[in-house]
C-alpha cells in the first residue's frame, strides 16, 4: 500500500510528466501568444517560429495562423515541454521534497532555467526554440516563468489527485 513518502511508480512518474508538461506547454504558449500579439502584432508568430527546425527560416517570418507552421510549432513546443517535465518528474520521484508546494515551485523554476540554458547556449541554431527571433528578452523570461509555473501546478495537481486516491493508513501506521 503506497504512502506519501513512498516513491511514485514509473506509471505515476510518466503521468506526472505528461500532466505537468501539458500545463507548462499551455501556460507558456499563452504567454508566447500574448507577447507575440503585443510585440509583433501576431499571436501566432512565436509558435510559427518554433517550426523553423522543420520549415527553415521562412517560419521565422510567418505571422499567419495555420496548421503548417503554427501546428508544427505548437506540437514541437508541447513535446519539448513534456520532455522537460518528464525529467522534472524523475527528479521528484527521487527527491520527495520536490513534491511539496515549495519544492515544486523551486524545482519548476530550476527546470525552466535549465531548459532555457540548454535552449540558447547548447542547442544548435537550427534547433533553438525560434520564438527568440520574434520576442524581446523580457517576453522570453515571461514564457519561461509561465513554463516553471506550469510544472509546479502540474506537480501540485498530480500530488492532490494521488492523495484523494490513496487509502487511509492502517491503525498504528502514519502516512
Amino acid at each position: 500500500m503506497p504512502f506519501p513518502s513512498d516513491p511514485p511508480s514509473a506509471r505515476a512518474t510518466a503521468l506526472h510528466g505528461l500532466v505537468a508538461g501539458s500545463l507548462a506547454s499551455l501556460l507558456s504558449t499563452c504567454v508566447l501568444a500574448w507577447a507575440g500579439r503585443r510585440e509583433s502584432g501576431s499571436a501566432a508568430a512565436p509558435l510559427n517560429a518554433v517550426s523553423h527546425w522543420y520549415w527553415g527560416d521562412e517560419a521565422l517570418r510567418r505571422d499567419d495562423t495555420g496548421l503548417t507552421h503554427t501546428g508544427t510549432g505548437y506540437a514541437t513546443h508541447h513535446v519539448a515541454s513534456v520532455f522537460w517535465a518528464g525529467l522534472f518528474a524523475l527528479a521528484c520521484r527521487r527527491q520527495p521534497a520536490l513534491r511539496s508546494t515549495q519544492g515544486a515551485l523551486l524545482g519548476g523554476a530550476a527546470t525552466s532555467a535549465l531548459a532555457c540554458f540548454v535552449d540558447f547556449q547548447l542547442t544548435p541554431k537550427r534547433f533553438t526554440p525560434g520564438f527568440e527571433h520574434r520576442l524581446s528578452k523580457p517576453a522570453l523570461a515571461g514564457a519561461y516563468a509561465a513554463f516553471a509555473l506550469g510544472l509546479a501546478l502540474g506537480t501540485w495537481a498530480v500530488q492532490r489527485a494521488g492523495e484523494e486516491e490513496r487509502p487511509a493508513a492502517p491503525p498504528g501506521r502514519e502516512p
